[in-house]
């Protein structure tokens, strides 16, 4: 089956067109989440033979992990029209009107950081996600009327690093919840060598597991860590990503050997050292490094935490004695109290 032509909207149209030649076309391509993709392949096959549109998918999980690739996949093995847009990007009942009137039938239309989409906007997706109807209010005051359009049948994919934000009506209306998990050095180091391939970089064993264990278990460190070694060896090198160009080339780059990177020793430090370890509000943290809050939040508090780095108690942040000892620093004399 040829591939379909695609739907671009301005959302996908902003990424580079290079950046999108990295992205894996069909699930036998995609590497890791094994789980995820074999419910998926079910689905999809049980779709394809009943002739009716896959079930919405809800793609949760941290930043990098493949969601958007995840999405543009279905529907390349669905055979069918992909549509993207953003949360942010839907301010009126009218924008989601827009979209959904002008889908084919059995469409995929992903809705990237759908956890940001406007509260007053989500009941416009309830009837058109279970009974494929949108009600639409024709005119103003007493002459106000509505008018109903019938939808043709479509498969919503919505993506999100913060699925607690979603509300449990428009939560429990996707037939396929999923969670993306962070990846392991063997699976990063694949993608490393699918990317190196593509990109036509010379890359040994050794090149592919320095880069891959120091990229925080996410494809999307992977690759860009990647492309700086791949600036490094061909300006201080012979070309060629070997383990001693990768491990210098990280060192430039201030990505130590657990993945973290400037910011993320910021952030412990300040904690250990300013507020002595803890516990410390994200607000006063954010403005002790220099960051907002939710990028704080968001990328690289997840991180920290999984490592074990990390507390998060009542009362505010927490640095662990495995913070300490990474950053070869003295515990404090009194330990703070967790929560």
């Amino acid at each position: 089956m040829s591939e379909p032509e695609r739907i671009q909207t301005p959302y996908l149209a902003a990424e580079d067109d290079f950046e999108r030649t990295l992205r894996p076309r069909r699930l036998e391509e995609f590497v890791g989440q094994s789980q995820l993709k074999e419910q998926l392949a079910v689905a999809i096959e049980a779709a394809k033979a009943r002739g009716d549109a896959l079930d919405h998918v809800l793609l949760a999980g941290p930043p990098g992990l493949g969601k958007t690739s995840l999405a543009q996949i279905v529907a390349v093995e669905l055979g069918v029209a992909f549509v993207a847009t953003a949360g942010p990007a839907l301010e009126r009942k009218g924008d989601i009107a827009s979209f959904l009137t002008s889908l084919e039938p059995r469409s995929v239309f992903f809705v990237d950081e759908i956890h940001r989409l406007p509260r007053a906007l989500e009941e416009t997706f309830y009837p058109a996600m279970e009974d494929r109807r949108l009600p639409i209010t024709v005119g103003q005051g007493a002459g106000a009327r509505v008018v109903t359009l019938e939808l043709p049948p479509f498969t919503l994919i919505g993506a999100t690093t913060r699925a607690g934000l979603l509300t449990t009506p428009l939560r429990d209306r996707f037939g396929i919840p999923a969670r993306l998990e962070p990846y392991s050095t063997q699976e990063l180091a694949a993608i490393v060598v699918r990317t190196a391939r593509i990109l036509e970089v010379e890359l040994d064993e050794g090149g592919a597991q320095a880069i891959a264990s120091r990229s925080r278990g996410t494809p999307r460190v992977a690759n860009r860590l990647l492309k700086r070694t791949r600036d490094y060896a061909e300006v201080r090198g012979a070309g060629a990503v070997t383990a001693s160009v990768a491990h210098a080339a990280l060192e430039l780059l201030e990505v130590d050997e657990l993945g973290l990177d400037r910011l993320d020793r910021a952030i412990l430090r300040a904690i250990c050292e300013k507020f002595a370890g803890g516990p410390v509000g994200l607000s006063t943290l954010s403005v002790a490094v220099g960051e907002e809050r939710d990028t704080i939040e968001d990328v690289y508090e997840p991180y920290l935490l999984q490592l074990g780095m990390l507390k998060r108690t009542a009362r505010g942040r927490i640095a662990t004695e495995h913070a300490y000892a990474h950053l070869d620093i003295a515990l404090p004399s009194a330990a703070p109290v967790l929560f």
